[in-house]
């Protein structure tokens, strides 16, 4: 195994943590993985107007944009369920804009996760 996939399994694993999800309870923890190895967390964040929820990998997203970074690697997506977890479209389209060929590290476990790359899970982004 490569030690940047299970460190940052780990890292999402404990970004689950940060989740504030009181209305679903499903937590969602992300670990981003910048080009220059700067690596950034975050978690999802739930609004009862459930449209201005704020998923876990769009909020690791602004985290690492708001500090000045632009090239990305490869993410990692825990969620609190013993299965893998998908990202949204909105997520997929929103991820697109940065890297096409970022690894998705979809994690049940350090020893369980899928990898794909984003344009495998969304082969048709939009594009301006």
């Amino acid at each position: 195994m490569n030690n940047y996939i299970e460190d940052l399994i780990l890292k999402s694993k404990n970004a689950i943590k940060m989740s504030y999800s009181p209305f679903s309870g499903f937590k969602v923890g992300t670990a981003l993985l910048c080009e220059d190895g700067s690596v950034f967390t975050a978690a999802n964040i739930e609004c009862s107007s459930f449209s201005l929820t704020i998923c876990g990998e769009r909020a690791v997203f602004a985290k690492a944009l708001s500090e000045g970074k632009r090239k990305f690697r490869a993410i990692a997506i825990s969620t609190n369920q013993n299965k893998i977890i998908y990202p949204c479209g909105a997520c997929l389209q929103f991820m697109s804009e940065f890297n096409n060929k970022l690894e998705i590290i979809l994690a049940v476990s350090p020893r369980k996760y899928k990898i794909y790359l984003l344009k495998e899970l969304l082969p048709y982004n939009f594009k301006l």
